[in-house]
């Protein structure tokens, strides 16, 4: 698997410090900054892992910012990307198996390393069920052509 990872300067040391665990899990990745933890417009950086999820450039998508809400908002904005913001290793596993996620979303000022690798762990071990979830995937895809 390979996915986009980035994150803005909150959440910049734990992304650095989710690299070793994404290797452990053969999770080949491809960083799209921050570089630092000077402050950035986590937007920028959202977009740029969204759009790769979006082109079929990469698998999924990793995000990690102060609450993960506002990287989550803005990758929502790219066709294509289904972005969950979770805070436990149930609603992570939840978003890919129900919800087809493609992108993962972390709060890095709202959630300890120790449980933000539990989530990252539960959600590429979690697969997309299909089935009965398969249809209310499709009816998002279908609001989101629509509302261009």
């Amino acid at each position: 698997m390979r996915i986009a990872l980035a994150s803005d300067h909150a959440g910049y040391a734990e992304k650095e410090q989710l690299k070793p665990l994404l290797n452990d899990l053969g999770v080949e990745f491809e960083d799209l900054g921050t570089a630092s933890d000077e402050s950035v417009d986590y937007p920028l950086y959202a977009r740029k892992v969204a759009e790769k999820v979006s082109h079929g450039e990469v698998e999924q998508g990793l995000l990690v910012c102060g609450s993960g809400t506002g990287m989550a908002i803005a990758a929502n904005k790219v066709a294509g990307v289904r972005a969950a913001v979770a805070w436990t290793p149930e609603i992570a596993r939840l978003a890919r198996e129900h919800n087809n996620a493609n992108v993962l979303s972390i709060g890095a000022r709202v959630t300890p390393f120790d449980e933000v690798q539990k989530i990252v762990r539960a959600w590429f071990d979690a697969k997309f069920e299909g089935g009965r979830h398969e249809r209310r995937v499709e009816e998002i895809t279908k609001i989101e052509r629509e509302c261009k």
